[in-house]
């Protein structure tokens, strides 16, 4: 063998770079196992007065920056068949603007691997709010986006502590819209040949950190009123798996300008997947929340109309799983005729126009309570959740959200509290049954016994609003509670085939861990908010 190569030199330099190739991909895998700042801790507990000094001025400052990828610097395509799928062999084509004789699209995130984007609904962004009680600044971001992994929070919080030392703490929340760019890694055109755009996921989070930076420029005192009211599925949210469990809870805050009617933001939260525009939908968009921020700001004329509060608005995303969806719904419209059947512009606009007016009515209305006590808390931890399943692999060689310790990945679970206003922090998307109630064991389910994501998250909450915040600071997927885990025949609740849930979840384990440590960290804010 050795005097082949000696007599053909070309393929002993080709077996020397495929050796080299395999060696570089041999330690590309390992470094992305053992990820970026391994040694990180998220672990937090502080509060920024006693409950004797809770009255001193509370500080609030928004601040906004547009996320919104340029089209003009990526390539053109024309879709034969209009089914949002480039498909050549099918007489799709493109315009290599570049030059470079590939294919350069913005691949939105959500659905299906193969969506390019052609065209913008509308913008999207990162939305910041900062609050200061005496010395101690807290931020919350809000990112339009399908989510992002811990790593991307980390490095962020490690950039502002340099660069913006007075916060404190952040943290982070993906609107989870299907209609933005891929953020993960998983939707850019094909599983093994990816497309992904790390450079666009970059610049995104130096966005969220310029809008904090603004946010903490702006901060001024002000006053809080803050509500929350049941919110009835009809019309809004679909539960697409059984048992039909819902976020009935609408969250809403209005932070003013101290003695005056000026806003300077409103918080609207609540549980619901961006999705309205469907599947097909080639344009980018931050979907219905994008209608309920802008009725918040700027009102609604015409029929059934309302003025808007001024300020700027902020959604957080609330529980998604389970599956809520706005999909196979009809969403009336506001002008009390018309009925929003197919997925689209329209039933995005009535949809994120109809909570919009449910949010004002609730600050409007008597049960808007303005808070006294100003003070910031927070408790945050890392947790380590075991993976198994369709991720388990993608994440142990770094593929998608690198860093593997010993059978688990690092994610986060943490509690805020602004005044009365308390928000559950959890890192992907978890089943409103384990937050509100009615987890079930059905036959056929892969773990019989009895539940264990009791009792229900927000009965632990002592907020006078209490919020669940999902895809906060990471996105581990679907947290589905252990004894509705369903993968194995005989299915759950007469079904023949598995539902869909688990295939998008880091594993069985996870809902019970995630669970657990809420409680704790829970228990530890409040330990801290009841202290002499």
């Amino acid at each position: 063998m050795s005097s082949f190569f000696r007599r053909h030199p070309f393929w002993s330099g080709l077996g020397v770079c495929a050796a080299l190739a395999v060696v570089a991909g041999v330690l590309w895998v390992r470094w992305r196992m053992i990820g970026p700042y391994r040694d990180y801790r998220a672990d937090a507990a502080f509060v920024s007065a006693p409950a004797a000094e809770a009255g001193s001025p509370l500080h609030v400052g928004v601040g906004v920056r547009e996320i919104t990828p340029n089209l003009q610097e990526f390539d053109t395509w024309r879709d034969a068949d209009g089914n949002s799928r480039f498909e050549p062999d099918k007489g799709d084509t493109w315009e290599d603007r570049n030059g470079n004789g590939t294919f350069d699209f913005v691949w939105l995130g959500g659905f299906h691997v193969n969506r390019p984007a052609q065209g913008v609904q509308d913008p999207l962004w990162a939305r910041a709010l900062a609050f200061r009680h005496q010395d101690t600044v807290v931020a919350v971001v809000s990112i339009d986006c399908v989510g992002l992994t811990h790593e991307r929070f980390i490095q962020a919080r490690l950039e502002l502590a340099a660069s913006a030392p007075t916060v404190r703490y952040v943290a982070f929340s993906s609107t989870h819209t299907h209609n933005g760019p891929d953020t993960m890694g998983i939707w850019s055109h094909h599983p093994l040949l990816s497309k992904f755009n790390a450079k666009y996921v970059d610049w995104v989070m130096r966005q969220a950190q310029e809008a904090v930076k603004d946010a903490v420029k702006n901060l001024e005192p002000a006053e809080a009123t803050l509500v929350s009211a049941d919110l009835p599925p009809q019309g809004f949210v679909r539960d697409s798996r059984p048992p039909l469990v819902y976020d009935r809870t609408l969250g809403v805050a209005r932070f003013t300008r101290v003695g005056t009617d000026e806003t300077i933001a409103t918080l609207v939260s609540w549980g619901n997947h961006p999705e309205a525009m469907g599947g097909n939908n080639p344009l980018i968009s931050s979907d219905f929340p994008h209608f309920t921020r802008l009725a918040m700001e700027h009102g609604l004329s015409g029929d059934n109309g309302m003025p808007g509060f001024g300020g700027t608005c902020v959604y957080v995303q609330g529980p998604v799983g389970g599956l809520m969806t706005p999909l196979g719904l009809e969403v009336p419209d506001r002008n009390g005729k018309d009925l929003h059947r197919e997925n689209g512009p329209g039933k995005t606009r009535a949809l994120g126009e109809n909570l919009a007016l449910k949010a004002a009515a609730l600050l409007r209305g008597p049960g808007a309570q303005r808070v006294t006590d100003h003070r910031v808390a927070v408790v945050t931890r890392s947790v380590f959740a075991p993976i198994e399943g369709t991720f388990k692999y993608p994440i142990m060689l770094g593929l998608i959200h690198p860093g593997w310790f010993e059978g688990a990945a690092r994610t986060e679970v943490g509690v805020l509290r602004v005044g009365g206003l308390e928000m559950l922090l959890i890192p992907g998307e978890v089943y409103p049954e384990i937050v509100d109630g009615g987890v079930q064991a059905p036959s056929g389910g892969d773990y019989p016994g009895k539940p264990l994501e009791v009792p229900p998250l927000r009965s632990r909450m002592k907020g006078v609003v209490n919020l669940v915040a999902n895809l906060a600071n990471d996105e581990i997927g679907y947290i589905v509670p252990r004894t509705q885990w369903d993968t194995e025949p005989p299915f759950t609740y007469g079904r023949k085939e598995a539902p869909y849930g688990e295939v998008n979840s880091g594993g069985p384990q996870i809902a019970p861990l995630i669970h657990g440590e809420s409680l704790q960290v829970l228990d530890q804010l409040h330990a801290l908010l009841e202290a002499p």
